[in-house]
């Protein structure tokens, strides 16, 4: 599913609150819910189960790691994931056309719709090695914490909440979600909105550390263009316009542009290609070109005014051998909408309250990114995108690397921040409120 551009334009007229949440700490916030959620025998005893989990949790990581997910290839993985579910007690789980895995665990009645998810795929192409292998103390794979570490543990809060018979008033929808990497733009979740139009909120597991919460959708447009021209001879056709100076011309102009750094807005040329040989007039160039902005406002003028550069930049090496022979082609490759959650929406309070309670300090601190929540946040749906637990680095790097310091912590935040949302039932009312459009 694509989303139309006017969607884009207007999604989140909230964004220009940009500034009240870009890596703002957390307030104080009264959540009266945890209190009785954290007194219920149940509850602690799922707590104590997700640390005592921890063991097999890592172990099924690195289990889902191995299994290759590479753009638009999810499917092993997938299959896999849908297994594992069955296995810990979902009954109605299945794969859509889209590839994602859905699995719904309903709740007591009347409450609302809560997604809780991790996406399955990984950046990496087609035969890249994924073995585990432990390096320093720290266990290296590619993908070993992006998202492997969301996707296991979404599949130990599952297991918590089966083996204790925990019951919400809200209905859980858990998503393991294709498409969230590269050129997938977010295919995945877009076709779950697309297709269920009953979701009250959304929960990405993506990243590590719990104490930093994603409320804010960091938007992005991506274009390939596509420079072409006649191509000939370098010595006997001299004289003849290039695709590949005419790339050049424009790359050099795009290197100029000085965007704002509030909003943060961002470009880059991120790849090119083109001739056939060093002694010919290139009649092909290609260069794919990422801009992003935390304001759908700036994003939009950075891409008019870059498409405007690329134009002006064919037009000069048609001027240079007066010629008009040199031409461009420009495709929209990627689009992920921003938007934001404003700081006093119930699914960030539950947020704040669930990390303070598990950590018993740290306040979590706001950010924006580009993450399965771009989506929801954009079509004013309550999102956040929290950490799975644990500490890692190197991204997107066949040396990803992680470590287990805490990592019972993630599960146990994405415990809290559901049960506040769809409320346990018997005990607490749902914190997240009905949408209009699901009423």
């Amino acid at each position: 599913m694509t989303l139309s551009r006017s969607i884009l334009a207007v999604a989140f007229v909230a964004v220009a609150q940009h500034a009240l949440v870009q890596q703002v700490r957390a307030q104080d916030v009264s959540m009266p819910e945890l209190d009785a959620i954290l007194a219920h025998p149940k509850v602690v005893n799922m707590l104590d189960d997700i640390k005592a989990d921890d063991e097999r949790t890592f172990a099924e990581q690195k289990r889902i790691t191995e299994i290759p997910a590479p753009p638009f290839k999810e499917k092993a993985r997938a299959e896999y994931y849908q297994k594992r579910m069955q296995e810990l007690g979902l009954k109605d789980v299945s794969i859509d056309a889209e590839g994602n895995v859905l699995a719904l665990r309903k709740g007591s009645g009347g409450g609302p719709k809560l997604v809780v998810s991790a996406h399955l795929d990984t950046v990496f192409p087609e035969g890249t090695d994924v073995t585990v292998k432990d390096k320093d103390g720290a266990i290296v794979a590619p993908g070993i914490g992006d998202d492997s570490r969301g996707l296991a543990a979404l599949l130990s809060l599952i297991k918590a909440m089966n083996e204790n018979q925990i019951a919400t008033v809200g209905d859980i929808l858990f998503v393991g979600t294709v498409g969230e990497e590269e050129l997938g733009n977010l295919r995945g979740v877009k076709a779950l909105f697309r297709d269920h139009t009953d979701i009250d909120g959304f929960i990405s597991i993506d990243g590590l550390g719990i104490t930093r919460v994603v409320n804010q959708a960091t938007g992005s447009h991506r274009y390939e263009f596509i420079f072409k021209g006649p191509g000939g001879h370098s010595f006997q056709e001299f004289g003849l316009p290039s695709a590949t100076h005419a790339m050049g011309r424009a790359i050099a102009k795009i290197a100029e542009l000085q965007p704002p750094s509030d909003p943060k807005t961002t470009f880059t040329v991120g790849t090119v290609t083109g001739g056939t040989s060093v002694n010919a007039i290139a009649a092909e160039a290609r260069m794919a070109v990422d801009m992003r902005s935390n304001s759908t406002d700036e994003l939009l003028k950075l891409e008019a005014r870059l498409l405007e550069l690329v134009k002006e930049a064919v037009a000069d090496e048609n001027a240079r051998w007066k010629s008009d022979k040199m031409s461009v082609e420009a495709k929209m490759i990627g689009d992920r909408p921003a938007g934001i959650v404003p700081m006093d929406s119930p699914i960030v309070k539950a947020t704040q309250r669930a990390v303070s309670a598990v950590t018993k300090g740290p306040r979590p601190t706001f950010a924006g990114s580009s993450t399965d929540s771009n989506i929801a946040m954009s079509l004013g749906i309550p999102a956040v995108t929290i950490g799975g637990g644990g500490e890692g680095g190197n991204w997107h790097s066949r040396n990803e690397w992680y470590k287990p310091t805490n990592a019972w912590y993630g599960p146990q935040n994405a415990l809290l921040t559901v049960l506040m949302l769809t409320g346990l039932d018997g005990v607490t009312k749902p914190a997240l409120p009905l949408r209009k459009a699901a009423k």
